[in-house]
């Protein structure tokens, strides 16, 4: 089988590089590189479709074909779409349509023949898929990632505040993108049943899918790399990790207090993140601050508790962090730095060696779709404390069965509550250090999700077409031809999120 991956935004090369440094790429890189490479492992063709980008800043993206090494049937190929820099995934659209699928359409040409199936990626990709399909029949699933709908609810949109959030998100072109994706995707893959049922049930995407009977869902979850996050893994700088983190420790950990077990925090520098719930959990809990200390992996950033950010949104995150840090006297208690390259294998080396200390892990977004983070950080053999909201809710735990301790992420002592139980127990850290392991062994490896993948697209190629065309949403304009004067309206965005009875201020 010949597979394509349609994932414009992400930046893909063979060493993974700035994996972390731009909200367009992180885990979404990270899911479509190890599916694709987990399907090729098992013989199959697999194309990563992305764009290409010549830019000093980013000299890894420039070259048209890229592989990563010893992996014989994965190839990563860049076509351009519209300017030559870097441009965020906001930016995109009207080159997607313009540049993008057509160049991808004479690529495949060129090499006589397309892939017998697509798989397209974030909203961005399902438009593309979307296109393509239209043009030559060729079947597309889709996985969104996150829903647009769900970033507008976080941004708390109004008809007042829609004109000023929409110019810089550009959500009239996200949303259609989305409901045009849901409704002509052969499938739509969820990593949760919860992601189908709260997400995709949204109103803004009513008459797109119906989540209740629709049958095109599948629930495929992601994996976790055990060859690097493996409790037995080793990468060729294992000690080099170490050692760095014990001389950030001396830098910014009281002396006394350098052997304490730490609470382990790792994502990107945003608010939906919520850092800051973490930070002001560990201010309120004098147990806490008696038992552990609090590292904050910070990604680029060496040393953002005492020096600003030049990246305005990463300063939006930290400057109120500093302020709970000072206000609660927390230095000697607290480090925050970046990992020596940002890699993976670095990221693993880190946890496992917290675990020598009897460490947690904590991830406290205030919704985290899936998380795939928690799940690397427990299969190294740390135990886990992570947001009810979300995918954790499924991953860790099943019925009555824990695998992690899942908290309330907007109450801090709800946070603190969780940390102190598996902290101040040895018996509930070692219970919840090997649950958590073996559930992450046992149900979420990427040969799985691959597997899952390769049934679902078999049985697409095997059926003929059922669905009447009359149920397909048209196509916008738009998106047909950006030049057609017919550009999406801010009344057709707000119909949809607020109903027809609300108008969209245009000052």
């Amino acid at each position: 089988m010949h597979i394509g991956f349609l994932n414009p935004q992400g930046n893909f090369d063979s060493n993974n590089s700035h994996i972390t440094k731009h909200p367009d790429f992180g885990g979404q890189l990270i899911y479509v590189k190890q599916v694709a490479i987990a399907i090729a492992e098992k013989g199959h063709k697999v194309d990563i479709l992305t764009r290409q980008i010549i830019d000093p800043e980013w000299p890894e993206f420039a070259q048209a074909f890229d592989t990563y090494p010893g992996i014989d049937n994965v190839r990563i190929i860049r076509l351009p779409a519209g300017p030559k820099e870097f441009l965020p995934k906001e930016s995109l659209w009207t080159h997607l349509i313009s540049d993008w699928v057509p160049n991808i359409l004479k690529f495949y040409q060129q090499q006589g023949g397309l892939p017998d199936a697509m798989t397209a990626h974030y909203a961005d990709g399902g438009l593309c898929g979307v296109l393509i399909e239209q043009d030559t029949g060729i079947p597309f699933t889709f996985t969104a990632h996150s829903l647009g709908a769900q970033k507008m609810d976080k941004l708390e949109v109004t008809s007042e505040n829609l004109l000023e959030i929409d110019e810089q998100f550009h959500f009239k072109y996200r949303i259609l993108a989305e409901r045009l994706s849901m409704n002509r995707s052969v499938v739509n893959i969820t990593s949760t049943r919860q992601e189908r049922f709260q997400q995709y049930s949204h109103r803004v995407y009513r008459s797109a899918v119906d989540v209740d009977n629709d049958n095109r869902f599948a629930v495929i979850p992601p994996g976790a790399d055990f060859s690097i996050f493996g409790a037995k893994a080793r990468s060729e700088n294992e000690k080099a990790t170490e050692e760095f983190i014990q001389e950030r420790l001396a830098r910014d950990i009281e002396e006394a207090r350098r052997d304490l077990p730490v609470i382990v925090a790792s994502s990107r520098l945003e608010l939906k993140k919520n850092i800051l719930g973490l930070v002001q959990a560990f201010a309120i809990s004098p147990t806490l601050q008696e038992r552990a200390n609090l590292m904050l992996l910070t990604g680029g950033l060496d040393n953002p508790l005492r020096e600003e950010a030049s990246d305005s949104i990463a300063e939006e995150v930290l400057a109120p962090i500093r302020e709970v840090v000072k206000e609660n006297d927390l230095w000697g208690k607290i480090s925050a730095f970046g990992l020596l390259d940002q890699s993976q294998e670095s990221l693993a080396a880190a946890y496992r060696f917290m675990v020598k200390r009897r460490s947690v892990f904590a991830l406290t977004a205030l919704y985290e779709p899936f998380g795939l983070a928690p799940l690397e950080a427990a299969v190294a053999g740390l135990p886990v404390v992570a947001t009810k909201n979300g995918g954790p809710s499924e991953s860790l735990r099943q019925g009555n069965k824990e695998y992690g301790i899942l908290v309330d992420p907007e109450d801090p002592a709800d946070i603190a509550r969780g940390l102190e139980r598996v902290l101040c127990d040895a018996q509930e850290w070692d219970y919840f250090a090997q649950a958590g392991q073996q559930r992450v062994l046992k149900t979420y490896s990427w040969e799985s999700t691959a597997e899952n993948y390769l049934t679902l697209l078999e049985q697409i190629l095997s059926l003929p077409e059922t669905r009447p065309r009359a149920e397909l949403l048209p196509i916008h304009p738009y998106f047909r031809n950006p030049e057609s004067q017919t550009d999406i309206s801010l009344e057709e965005l707000s119909d949809l999120y607020f109903g027809s009875n609300q108008k969209v201020l245009s000052t």
